[in-house]
């Protein structure tokens, strides 16, 4: 042989080698990813289980969760006898005998299909539709052996039991729903344990095909009758079920109709997405909202008249909160005029940042309250206070007002001289405290405009925050759900201060001049109403509470656009008036019914309007005074002093050009009275209210202070340098 011929041959045999050795790792690393693929396939998937939504009174609201694969999903573990033996019954009675392929089957459906030219007979033991069900596949000769390797495998790694108890988790039972623990509560209305005979077969009956056999319309429900007939046959005839047990499970399922649940409830669309959104931790098979069906379609109903009545007005877009006043548990929510109609009725407005106007005053007064600013006989001046930018809405200006009538009449001028005397950092920390707001802003970012609504809030926070007024100073959180975790309610401020103002607010003459009497403010039993009304008129507002219910109502435009001079007294509260008479049935026989406590150890005394004290005067209103308080000299109207010219540590610049005495300063202050000046500790001169003052500028460092006269008021120093 020559050198060449020995050449072809050795390329030969290394070209067989490489080529027997290619293949071997082909087929091994199919293998490999073939055994990897069966190991992932085996591998038990565990899809979020899903609740029932119940209403109050145990009424269907939704189903929550789900999605594209189903509601339900929930383990049974143990699973109990009864069920175990009826599904095997039906869908593979060699379960506990074969390693999770089933050869007899194999060859009882090949003889059939054979003998049929067709397929006709399936072969699925439990563990292959287990393993079907986690990763479905065209029904094909290579899926099948996918299938059968899938659950030879998944028997191995979990045991028969295990299977058992993952199909119990995924099998559909029909209307979206998977597992038998969730359809015995979708059916039935009860635990899987406490299932009957009757209940437990025509369940198992369904999952071999729960279209054909769908309890919810009438020919599916006695095809599913017939399978669940032959389950108790088969349970009879391998003695698992006695005579008496037999006769009565067949007369059970004859007369048995299963539970069909309603749609979900169109107008709790709302209220169906908040307790979802909030229901984040392991979710229970039943959830029970503390929404009241029946209520929610009459608050729906009023809201929805009612803002028909004002879209003349501009308004379109409308949201109600409607609480129980002792657990805060929400029992009705409008969040729109309508979901998914127009103007963004899809938005729930409850959840919407806006201005609140006047409904924050009271949380302003219940501050003063509680430092001891004022009290129930404090005189508060109503005067004109230029500077500030803060005017009343209607431009007049009441003169003295006992504090009740200050918030009654809703008066911006003096809700803001409170607010200086608070603090406006102290202001701010105090509504972020009750929640009207995330605490986030910088100290002092809305000024003055805290007394008249500049900070955002959300309908639902206003509610709680009226809550605290309604629970004697108690903050408690919206409950929207039975099983919500909430912390306890925390005190905001004090039993007195809580009670004090639920007086003021729940009195009518204190209302006058500015609020018409037998109006949409008052009632024929006792409510705490306080509106509001944003810049522009672009919100309106109403927060009430009784003893009973606390409730909260907006009404506005989507894009916060104005409306046509539409106030919270001219709308939101119309809708805050029918809600509350309809819960009281409208009756004006409970006038002494549900009245507020006063605070403990204070009498009802009538003092004058203007004074605060005991006496005969043109307008006399109720105070609830300490008995010894009585006699107390007169406490003088609140002014508030504050510099508003020249601003602190501003920085002066003298012309050199400027003629001697033509360099001045201006001085200016608000506080509606009569003003003396102090420069650098020595009287400058006495100034009549709102007069403004020329001071000859002199280089140096140089501290300003207003003192009113009369009441020895002192503004804040204000401190200049003058170069």
């Amino acid at each position: 042989m020559t050198w060449t011929g020995q050449g072809h041959q050795a390329q030969k045999f290394f070209a067989e080698l490489f080529f027997k050795k290619a293949t071997a790792l082909l087929v091994l690393s199919l293998l490999v990813l073939f055994c990897t693929d069966v190991w992932q396939r085996s591998t038990f998937i565990a899809p979020r289980p899903t609740s029932i939504l119940l209403d109050r009174h145990g009424v269907f609201m939704a189903q929550l969760g789900g999605g594209p694969a189903g509601y339900g999903y929930w383990p049974v573990d143990p699973v109990p006898p009864r069920v175990a033996v009826a599904i095997l019954a039906l869908e593979d009675h060699r379960f506990w005998d074969h390693p999770g392929v089933d050869p007899l089957a194999v060859l009882r459906a090949a003889r059939a299909d054979v003998a049929a030219g067709r397929r006709v007979s399936g072969a699925s033991t439990l563990a292959m539709q287990v393993a079907r069900m986690q990763h479905p596949e065209a029904r094909d000769p290579a899926s099948k052996l996918m299938e059968a390797a899938t659950a030879v495998l998944m028997t191995a790694r979990y045991g028969r039991a295990g299977v058992l108890e993952q199909y119990l988790r995924l099998a559909p039972f029909g209307q979206d729903s998977h597992g038998i623990a969730y359809a015995a509560r979708w059916y039935f209305d009860r635990p899987v344990a406490d299932l009957s005979w009757a209940q437990i077969a025509l369940l198992a009956a369904i999952p071999q095909s729960p279209g054909v056999y769908n309890p919810d319309n009438p020919n599916g429900l006695a095809r599913a009758k017939a399978r669940a007939a032959l389950a108790l046959a088969r349970l009879h005839g391998q003695g698992l079920m006695g005579m008496p047990d037999y006769a009565e499970a067949l007369a059970d399922l004859a007369a048995l109709k299963p539970r069909i649940y309603p749609a979900r409830q169109p107008d709790a669309l709302h209220a169906i997405l908040q307790v979802q959104a909030l229901n984040t931790n392991a979710p229970a098979e039943l959830i029970h909202s503390t929404i009241d069906l029946g209520l929610e379609r009459i608050v729906t109903q009023i809201a929805r008249r009612r803002l028909a009545e004002l879209s003349g007005q501009g308004a379109r877009q409308v949201a109600v909160i409607v609480a129980d006043r002792a657990s805060m548990g929400v029992l009705a929510l409008v969040g729109s005029g309508g979901y998914g109609a127009r103007d963004d009725g899809e938005i729930d407005y409850a959840l919407r940042w806006r201005s609140p106007g006047s409904t924050l005053k009271p949380f302003i007064f219940a501050q003063a309250l509680d430092r001891g600013v004022i009290s129930p006989d404090t005189v508060l001046l109503d005067a004109p206070d230029s500077g500030t930018g803060v005017d009343n809405a209607d431009r007049r200006f009441l003169g003295p007002l006992l504090a009740a009538q200050a918030l009654g009449n809703s008066r911006n001028v003096p809700a803001a001289s409170l607010v200086r005397l608070d603090g406006l950092d102290e202001s701010q920390w105090f509504l972020a405290e009750l929640g009207l707001n995330d605490g986030l802003a910088r100290p002092g970012r809305y000024g003055l405009t805290l007394a008249i609504g500049g900070l955002p809030t959300e309908l639902n926070r206003l509610v709680a925050a009226y809550g605290a007024l309604a629970n004697d100073g108690r903050l408690q959180p919206l409950r929207w759900y039975a099983e919500q975790a909430l912390a306890p309610p925390v005190p905001v401020m004090t039993e007195d201060t809580a009670r004090t103002i639920t007086l003021f607010l729940s009195d009518p003459m204190a209302r006058l001049p500015s609020f018409a009497r037998m109006g949409a403010t008052e009632f024929p039993f006792p409510v705490a109403v306080k509106t509001g009304t944003s810049q522009g008129y672009r919100d309106a507002w109403v927060a009430e509470f009784t003893d009973q219910y606390v409730i909260g109502v907006w009404v506005g435009r989507p894009d916060g656009s104005p409306m046509d001079q539409l106030g919270g007294a001219a709308s939101a509260a119309l809708i805050g008036q029918d809600i509350l008479l309809n819960l009281y049935h409208g009756e004006a026989d409970g006038q002494d019914d549900g009245s507020f406590s006063a605070p403990l150890g204070t009498a009802p005394v009538e003092v004058c309007a203007t004074t605060g004290r005991p006496g005969d005067c043109a307008q006399q209103l109720v105070a609830y005074l300490p008995p010894d308080s009585v006699l107390a000299p007169p406490a003088a109207p609140v002014v508030a002093l504050r510099i508003t010219a020249p601003l602190n540590h501003s920085r002066f610049l003298l012309n050199p050009d400027t003629p001697p005495g033509l360099a001045v300063l201006p001085l200016r202050a608000t506080g509606g009275a009569a003003v003396d000046w102090y420069v650098d500790g020595a009287l400058f001169q006495s100034a009549a209210p709102g007069q403004t003052v020329q001071w000859p500028a002199a280089p140096g460092r140089h501290v300003f202070e207003a003192v009113n006269p009369f009441t020895a008021v002192k503004s804040k120093p204000v401190e200049v340098f003058v170069q």
